[in-house]
């Protein structure tokens, strides 16, 4: 059984609860993300911060023109925006456990804590990725053995 550990990512991208909704944009673009945990210096979990909640976040001050509404966004602290308290997951979690968990509670990811320190992030996509790679490793591999019962088979 695969657990957590296994597919979770670990290169995180942070931010603190001071740095601002336009930090939190730059971020998620510059890394192709669509979460954010948030966390104190010594890495303890405060909050999370999605894309939605950006998009929202940034609905909420529409501005005529398009420097307004940065400006706007730099001002904007992510504790007012992110949300507190998140559900959290141990590592040694089966992924079946995890999978199930975020689609029952239609979340996009679990952040990984031991020790009351964020280690991990495990999202929506890391699951599908996981599930496409043992699909077609699957296929794969019966594919070969019919191929070669079909050999095996056609020389007797």
């Amino acid at each position: 059984m695969f657990n957590v550990k296994e597919i979770m990512t670990t290169e995180l991208y942070t931010l603190a609860p001071d740095d601002s909704l336009q930090d939190a944009r730059k971020l998620m673009t510059e890394h192709n993300v669509r979460h954010i945990p948030i966390v104190s210096k010594n890495r303890q979990l405060l909050g999370l911060l999605s894309q939605r909640d950006v998009l929202a976040a940034a609905d909420s001050i529409v501005q005529p023109h398009p420097e307004e509404s940065e400006a706007m966004e730099s001002r904007i602290a992510i504790s007012s925006v992110m949300t507190l308290n998140p559900t959290t997951i141990d590592e040694n979690t089966s992924l079946r456990g995890a999978g199930l968990h975020m689609q029952q509670h239609r979340i996009g990811c679990l952040p990984v804590v031991q020790d009351d320190a964020l280690v991990g992030i495990i999202t929506d996509s890391d699951l599908e990725n996981f599930t496409f790679i043992v699909t077609t490793t699957y296929a794969d591999v019966v594919l070969s053995l019919r191929n070669c019962s079909y050999h095996v088979f056609r020389n007797i």
